[in-house]
């Protein structure tokens, strides 16, 4: 997923979204620590490592999921990186507004695909198929 975001990003164009770049930092924490456990190659740190990836990759699965819902508008995104309304207020004020709102919202996909953005909608669903792998192979280990 992360070479997948990486190369949309430099090589399709794409800008990240906050959440978007939120969304890699469970990969970059799994990647640490499998190369860690790798390192040290032990049998009991290495299923002790697998169920600590399932439960990062539970964690990535959530956020994913939030990102969805903001792109599809079920629940608000953080203000950060979401549009406000121009309502209201002086020209000066709805400047002001502008001028604060990121370049890269995080509530609007900047591709889709039959109306769903393929990169958060993609990330939930690997994230939740790595959890299901990561947490079978620490139980397999655990029996062994």
């Amino acid at each position: 997923m992360v070479g997948a975001a990486l190369l949309a990003q430099y090589w399709g164009g794409l800008v990240p979204c906050e959440l978007c770049l939120y969304q890699r930092w469970p990969y970059y924490a799994v990647i640490a620590l499998m190369a860690l456990t790798l390192a040290i190659g032990r049998r009991g740190i290495s299923r002790a490592a697998l169920a600590l990836a399932a439960v990062i990759f539970i964690a990535g699965a959530v956020l994913a999921f939030y990102h969805v819902g903001v792109e599809q508008h079920w629940f608000a995104g953080p203000t950060a990186c979401t549009g406000g309304g121009l309502v209201g207020g002086s020209i000066e004020e709805i400047r002001r507004r502008l001028s604060a709102t990121p370049v890269v919202r995080c509530d609007v996909a900047q591709w889709s695909l039959m109306g769903v953005d393929p990169l958060s909608t993609g990330n939930l669903l690997v994230s939740l198929i790595l959890f299901v792998v990561s947490w079978r192979l620490a139980k397999r280990m655990a029996t062994k």
